[in-house]
């Protein structure tokens, strides 16, 4: 879970170009390249981007 919470932490402090969309393809691809490791992360990395996705909006 750390390492989620990690993750997510590092993808804000990117820069501000195209933010909405990089921050939440970094959680995507994040999630694909876990989906073979653990599905569970995968799948909170994929919830984490929905809900960055829903901010934004």
């Amino acid at each position: 879970m750390f390492s989620l919470i990690a993750q997510v932490a590092r993808f804000f402090r990117s820069s501000n170009a195209n933010a909405s969309v990089s921050h939440a393809a970094a959680l995507m691809e994040s999630a694909d390249a876990r989906a073979g490791l653990d599905a569970y992360q995968a799948q909170e990395l994929r919830v984490a981007a929905s809900a960055w996705l829903s901010v934004i909006r």
